[in-house]
């Protein structure tokens, strides 16, 4: 099958001459979404806990961290979607050490990192098993890091404290990767408990950040220290904001001024779309390097777009397509995607972000690829 996506080389070539088709439903033989998926999900119960997302790093895990998280959230996604409970089971299965005999692998809840937001995203997983699984302990332990991003720490820092005071979460420091790291978990203990403060948490923080952050083209600079339109930065804040589109209530008051923000976003996306159908490490860069995450996860953002209505069919259906089947030529034979950009901190220097090391596996991209394939594999991803 290695073999015959390859061939699809050829495929896909040939179809940009037709590239408008906006069709998200059917693809050629060995692109299918469900095949996808079920490769990506095999991979991924095949790896180990990752270094901050690396497979292949030669540092010692000793938590388990954001990227592995957002792979299992889209792992989970993904085989409930096309109801696969035996893969489904399997992630379970692997989780389930975590109460016991790798305890010492769950995030703490007082790291002394800048990025605490990276330890507390852990709490989706777990609650997004417990919809299904309905047991206690999945909800007793996904509410500990829910609660948490709320509940001021003991000797805060002053920061910390002034914007609790606010308000806000604690966690709060205006750096785009927040905005799927503090929404995604007030998104899942929206769902699993009913109780609207959390969607209103996670709507009143992501309004302060477009507040604060967003540009005048709709993107956003990694930092306010950092103005560069950094491809999978932007990429949390296009997959935050389109998850929580799907989530949050139509009456709540920040639902409009979300979708404004995000379509505004979504339009420039379009702009920088390379013929080839990927983004670039740098989006508007025409000499960055073709960088796999954060195509993936615009293409994600539109393919959720187009399926509630919010984007043009037409229009973002065929770019969310050609999106799709470019990231497929970047799979390796063990269903590894190429060109993901490695970890990357903040930094006002254009070289620090365009000569970042390109990874291959990195769950960076395996869990934003994974997202496509849940959201082209179902209708799962239409408003809740």
């Amino acid at each position: 099958m290695y073999k015959k996506i390859f061939a699809l080389l050829f495929v896909f070539s040939t179809q940009l001459s037709f590239a408008q088709s906006y069709d998200l439903k059917n693809f050629p033989e060995g692109c299918e979404p469900e095949f996808i998926g079920k490769k990506l999900t095999e991979r991924y119960l095949q790896t180990p806990h990752s270094h901050w997302g690396n497979i292949n790093s030669e540092h010692k895990v000793t938590f388990v961290t954001y990227p592995d998280v957002c792979a299992w959230l889209g792992a989970l996604w993904f085989t409930q979607s096309i109801k696969d409970e035996n893969l489904y089971n399997k992630l379970v299965d692997r989780f389930d050490p975590l109460f016991t005999t790798e305890k010492d692998f769950l995030p703490t809840l007082r790291p002394t990192a800048h990025n605490v937001v990276d330890w507390y995203v852990f709490g989706a997983v777990p609650l997004e098993i417990y919809k299904k699984k309905k047991e206690q302990k999945y909800l007793d332990l996904g509410m500990k890091y829910a609660d948490g991003q709320w509940i001021l720490p003991e000797n805060p820092k002053d920061y910390e404290k002034e914007w609790h005071d606010k308000g806000y979460s604690w966690q709060t420091r205006l750096w785009i990767d927040d905005m799927f790291m503090i929404t995604a978990v007030q998104d899942q203990a929206y769902l699993v408990t009913g109780d609207k403060k959390y969607i209103d948490r996670s709507a009143s923080e992501m309004v302060l950040y477009l507040d604060r952050i967003q540009r005048e083209n709709g993107l956003f600079y990694h930092a306010p220290e950092a103005p560069f339109f950094w491809g999978r930065g932007n990429g949390w804040m296009a997959v935050g904001m389109a998850e929580l589109l799907r989530i949050l209530p139509k009456d709540n008051p920040n639902s409009e001024k979300i979708k404004e923000a995000y379509k505004k976003m979504m339009k420039t996306l379009l702009r920088y779309q390379g013929y080839d159908g990927m983004w670039g490490q740098l989006i508007d860069d025409p000499n960055s390097w073709r960088e796999t995450s954060g195509t993936a996860m615009f293409t994600y953002a539109m393919i959720v777009g187009v399926k509630n209505g919010w984007l043009d069919k037409k229009t973002y259906g065929a770019a969310a397509r050609k999106g799709w089947l470019a990231l497929l030529t970047y799979l390796n034979e063990d269903y590894n995607l190429r060109n993901v950009c490695e970890g990357t901190g903040t930094k006002n220097d254009y070289n620090h972000y365009i000569n970042r090391k390109r990874l291959i596996g990195d769950l960076h991209g395996q869990a934003a690829l994974m997202w496509c394939a849940y959201g082209l594999a179902s209708d799962d991803v239409k408003r809740k």
